[in-house]
């Protein structure tokens, strides 16, 4: 194992000052402020036999067998909410006394568990005098999702991640020792598993749970935790990855799969630390040796992103994988559930901190973009559970106190952290991973670095270093190199252009630098088209790193149901399934000439808008699409002559 240098900045550190993400941040700490914590500490309360207070739970999915995984979100988006710095003083103090009570109420439903030691829950129960009884049914393999279980330990790992996130967080230790409870309760059962029952709780959906202990690992140092981890570990599906061979994810539930590779790479993360701690203490190393699930997380990322993956960053049709390759025969009104992209985001993440390879980021900054800031409405500060990539659909989001879908629980979390990766640090050298306007204050470093821009305007975004104790800043400053560029990145001062070096992807300049020192990254962006594996005549488009859609307008948009009570967009309404292009003679002719055909604008807002020559259709910026029909895919044909 080699040692991982690179570390991302704490979520405190880092100011988002993008109007666009600070609106979202304000809708979604609106919303989580609305909730009540009692209610959704009902159904804990019930399990334990305790006083309910009056509350019942909250409709929807809360109120079935799946009940209790919001409040895990929702522990983890008030722990990151408490510590953002856009969130106002006020909403720190309220949010932090809110989770304390919170916390303080688990532990209290765990003291007085009905079930074995540890046990800490909020399901409906079958059986109230049975309340691990959706545990033994899942080791049975009995997972009738209405009459039976449904993914418990899915849910269990929501409410073990809440804990750990809201202990890293604000430091609140009752909430690592509730979570060492949870920690124990599993290592328990686990051990009980024979080779056959071990082989069926894999097989159903367990969320992160490999993941959530590995990092109780890391806060602990107790090896137990670091042996329960593994039990969730699943060998037989990364030497199915590993084998690279075709096919492989075909049929696979997404949102199940995606979490096991997280927990497979923290794996590595996390043995590798401690390792590294251990050889520095000068004690017995004894090293847990994880390369083959680091190796494994790695080929699961390439199949996901090379064989699975639209425009956006997105994968899935009803929540699965198809195909290798089968993308445009795969477009629906139920792409890209959103969880699946909040876990690809956790995954290229923390495979940037491993392995330092730019392809990561690439990807982290199209989905974020592309996905993750096209999940909310800013008006309501709701969240889709899907986004349809077949033309003519239309966004549909939640419901505030009904729905409680998995994808309104990791939209919480979404929202509350969109600074989490703008910024790393490998000793003296910051990484710039996205170009949003911020800033960054490093105690450690002593240094504050505010980035100020807009890219959906312009091509250029502006930094100023400044040392926090005057004088000089001793830094490196690399830049990520974007993927999407039309002519290469510089980097000036006010006295002319700067020098770099190119290493892993970045631009770097090297310190010291003069406090107040100000550069001016370039970022020369441009039209490109972009088409499917199994259709090369259908076309999406891209200005730089935002993607495009065509507007259809907002007509009849009635929505139905799929799956427990998820709603969707009922139908398509487009103004035509192919777009006859008389002006190029074939594609190569096409996206050559783009920007001829392609005419950019500004719309009422002043963002860039696009109209393309001789069709009714008027592009805009993906994102901003909230309540729209549209277009990101269309069939191309040409017949110029």
């Amino acid at each position: 194992m080699t040692e991982i240098t690179r570390k991302p900045y704490k979520r405190a550190n880092v100011l988002l000052r993008s109007p666009h993400c600070q609106h979202a941040l304000e809708k979604e700490l609106d919303y989580l402020l609305s909730l009540d914590p009692d209610r959704l500490l009902a159904g804990f309360r019930e399990t334990a036999g305790l006083d309910m207070k009056g509350k019942v739970r909250y409709a929807g999915w809360e109120n079935t067998l799946i009940g209790g995984h919001t409040l895990g979100h929702y522990l983890t988006a008030m722990a990151q909410a408490a510590v953002n710095p856009g969130t106002p003083k006020p909403v720190k103090e309220q949010i932090l006394e809110s989770l304390a009570q919170t916390v303080d109420a688990l532990k209290e439903c765990q003291d007085h568990s009905k079930g074995r030691k540890g046990f800490l829950f909020g399901a409906v129960m079958k059986d109230p005098a049975d309340p691990e009884q959706q545990f033994d049914l899942v080791e049975q393999g009995k997972t009738d999702i209405f009459k039976e279980s449904w993914v418990p330990w899915y849910t269990m790992h929501k409410i073990l991640a809440g804990l750990l996130s809201v202990y890293e967080e604000t430091e609140n230790k009752t909430a690592l020792e509730v979570a060492r409870g949870i920690g124990d309760w599993t290592a328990d059962r686990a051990a009980t598993w024979s080779p056959e029952t071990h082989r069926t709780v894999l097989n159903i959906e367990f969320g992160g749970m490999n993941d959530a202990l590995y990092t109780l690992y890391e806060f602990t140092g107790e090896d137990r935790y670091a042996a329960a981890a593994h039990m969730f570990d699943d060998p037989l599906l990364y030497e199915k990855i590993g084998s690279k061979g075709k096919d492989v994810l075909n049929n696979h539930h997404a949102n199940t799969t995606i979490p096991k590779f997280i927990g497979a790479a923290n794996r590595y993360h996390v043995c590798q630390g401690k390792a590294m701690e251990s050889s520095i203490n000068k004690q017995t190393a004894g090293t847990i040796d994880a390369s083959n699930e680091l190796a494994a997380a790695e080929a699961f990322w390439d199949m996901v992103i090379t064989r699975h993956t639209y425009a956006n960053g997105g994968n899935s049709e009803w929540e699965h994988f198809g195909a290798d390759y089968i993308l445009n025969a795969e477009r629906t009104n139920c792409n890209n559930e959103t969880c699946n992209v909040y876990n690809m985001l956790k995954l290229s993440r923390l495979l940037w901190e491993i392995t330092g390879n730019i392809k990561y980021l690439q990807y982290y900054e199209n989905a974020f973009l592309n996905t993750i800031l096209s999940s909310q409405d800013p008006e309501t500060g709701m969240t889709t559970y899907f986004q349809p990539m077949a033309t003519g659909y239309f966004r549909v989001y939640g419901t505030p106190y009904h729905s409680f879908w998995c994808c309104t629980g990791s939209g919480m979390e979404n929202f509350t952290k969109l600074q989490d990766s703008l910024y790393f640090r490998d000793g003296n050298k910051i990484f710039v991973s996205l170009y949003l306007d911020s800033v960054l204050t490093d105690p450690e470093t002593g240094i504050s670095l505010e980035q100020k821009g807009d890219l959906t305007r312009s091509d250029s975004m502006e930094f100023t270093l400044t040392s926090l104790k005057g004088g000089i800043a001793d830094v490196a400053l690399a830049f990520r190199i974007p993927d999407y560029l039309s002519a290469p990145l510089t980097i000036s001062t006010p006295s002319g252009s700067v020098t770099y070096e190119i290493q892993n992807g970045f631009a770097v300049v090297n310190g010291p630098f003069p406090s107040g020192s100000t550069f001016t990254v370039t970022l020369p962006k441009t039209l490109r088209a972009e088409n499917l594996p199994d259709a090369e005549n259908v076309l999406a488009f891209r200005y730089g790193p935002y993607l495009l859609s065509a507007d259809l307008g907002c007509e009849n948009e009635e929505t139905g149901k799929t799956g427990v009570d998820v709603t969707i967009p009922k139908e398509a309404i487009t103004p035509f399934d192919e777009v006859i292009f008389p002006k190029a003679k074939d594609m190569e002719d096409f996206t050559s000439r783009l920007t001829e055909f392609l005419i950019k604008d500004t719309d009422e807002n002043g963002a860039p808008c696009f109209k393309l020559e001789g069709t009714p259709l008027i592009y805009r910026l993906h994102y901003s699409q909230y309540k729209n029909r549209y277009g990101i895919y269309f069939p191309f044909r040409f017949d110029a002559q």
